[in-house]
């Protein structure tokens, strides 16, 4: 089978999914679905494409367990740790001038991120009056991190990323054991908000001074990158921040005029100036999806 009908194939089957279900991505990247649908016709046992297509269409318990393979549910906690040094470094200062600082983290996957986001802002004083927002379209990832509960195994790797990117501590002070698990404290998970949202369908909701997505628009295509950053630009305050994964950048778009680099390596931008600021983004109306 030549590779542009297996891709069209690929296209049929995105669409499906967004008419039956409502989850749209139908703009993620090529290469990345490719990878994702191979793994997805081993675990599902299907011979082909149309064969995932009618499974999934039919059984909504199948779709279920497409989604997990579809985005990409990987994730640490402080991972790039020189990232949250820079944060705590060059963004925490200015975050320290609001009353009340908002972050949204996009794609927070189980929540490790989010988490990581609390214990810096715990750390240095703000996170009593900050409010972090962590969503994802993925509702069982979105109910493991609402726990908080992570394999202990993993903890070892956890704590030396702490550690790297300027912890004050222990990353132990903030969890207790249970059995071969690691539960974080609940005055941590109390500040953060896991809610469901589409950066492609979804509108912007709240006025953030610090936005993180990191390592999710290197899933997107180019039009859902650009409708991403439109929904950061929208959603920053004058001045606010924007954290992208190391493979990111918003250069090459048609917001690379309208975010700053901080310095550094990392991927940390500001928001510039009203003057630079571009026009709304164009189809950001709200898409109500089913759960699955």
């Amino acid at each position: 089978m030549s590779q542009r009908t297996t891709d069209a194939q690929l296209q049929a089957l995105m669409e499906a999914i967004y008419q039956r279900y409502s989850y749209d991505f139908r703009d993620y990247s090529l290469p990345s679905q490719r990878r994702r649908l191979h793994q997805a016709l081993e675990r599902l046992h299907c011979a082909d494409l149309p064969a995932l297509q009618q499974l999934v269409l039919d059984d909504a318990a199948a779709f279920g367990k497409l989604l997990q393979i579809l985005t990409v549910p990987v994730t640490q906690m402080f991972r790039d740790p020189a990232f949250f040094r820079a944060l705590r470094e060059q963004v925490v200062p200015v975050l320290k001038t609001y009353p009340s600082p908002t972050i949204w983290v996009a794609g927070c996957c189980t929540g490790e991120e989010a988490l990581s986001l609390a214990i810096l802002l715990h750390e240095e004083g703000l996170l009593e009056r900050s409010t972090i927002y962590a969503t994802d379209i993925n509702p069982q990832a979105l109910a493991t991190a609402a726990r908080g509960v992570y394999p202990l195994h993993r903890l070892d790797e956890y704590g030396a990323n702490y550690l790297a990117a300027g912890g004050l501590g222990h990353l132990a002070d903030y969890y207790t054991v249970e059995h071969v698990t690691a539960r974080f404290q609940q005055h941590l998970l109390d500040r953060i908000n896991f809610a469901d949202h589409s950066l492609s369908t979804d509108s912007v909701f709240i006025e953030t001074q610090l936005i993180c997505c990191r390592n999710v628009l290197i899933y997107f295509n180019k039009t859902l990158q650009e409708r991403a950053l439109g929904l950061f630009h929208d959603s920053l305050c004058h001045r606010g921040f924007l954290g992208l994964g190391s493979k990111e950048s918003t250069h090459f778009t048609r917001f690379a005029a309208e975010f700053e680099p901080l310095p550094g390596p990392e991927k940390l931008y500001r928001k510039r100036a009203p003057s630079h600021a571009a026009s709304h983004y164009a189809g950001r109306q709200s898409h109500a999806r089913n759960e699955t």
